[in-house]
């Protein structure tokens, strides 16, 4: 059974009552296949403040996600920030269903904390990131302050069959209170 989850971006404590977070998970929980009007996600959500929130480190969220979430091929998992750099480590090793990034990133910015965390540590092993996923979406904005445009960019061309998707002048998606047009991809592949 297909879940919808959530792994959000660190310095956020209150992951149920952030941003978009919330709006996203419950249109998705309770969208309904178009034809057959089965449940998209019939095993549910995952929207849950991750341990370690402000740092990050990749031991501590990638072992969250295997052993309290329990991740898997039927799951479709969504990463906003450093969420993102999250899944994109875990389905270098996991198979999924699909992925969304939100404000994705492959180095550390030149930021201590962020080479801290651990994620950037090696190279990306980008072939599998596509191996391991049915679909994978990225969204991105020109008007990031926290990734440059360019970063973004060079993510989505390095992983294979990425539907890209540039949105102007929303910053690094953290003032909006819904995402109307990751709610639509995701229907969207869970539809198709």
């Amino acid at each position: 059974m297909s879940r919808i989850i959530l792994i959000p971006g660190n310095g956020n404590d209150s992951v149920e009552t952030s941003m978009w977070y919330p709006s996203v998970i419950d249109t998705l929980v309770n969208a309904k296949h178009p034809v057959t009007g089965h449940l998209l996600f019939p095993g549910g959500s995952v929207l849950r403040t991750f341990p370690d929130p402000y740092d990050a480190h990749e031991e501590i969220w990638i072992r969250f996600m295997e052993e309290d979430i329990g991740i898997g091929e039927h799951d479709v998992v969504i990463g906003h920030s450093s969420g993102a750099a999250a899944i994109m480590r875990y389905i270098e090793k996991t198979k999924v269903k699909g992925v969304v990034l939100v404000s994705a990133y492959e180095t550390d910015l030149g930021d201590p904390s962020e080479r801290e965390a651990g994620y950037f540590n090696r190279p990306w092993n980008w072939d599998a990131m596509s191996t391991n996923t049915k679909w994978i979406t990225q969204f991105s904005s020109p008007s990031d302050p926290l990734v440059p445009i360019d970063e973004q960019r060079s993510v989505a061309r390095k992983i294979a069959r990425v539907h890209y998707l540039e949105l102007p002048s929303r910053g690094h998606f953290i003032y909006d209170h819904e995402f109307p047009e990751l709610v639509a991809n995701v229907i969207h592949h869970m539809s198709s």
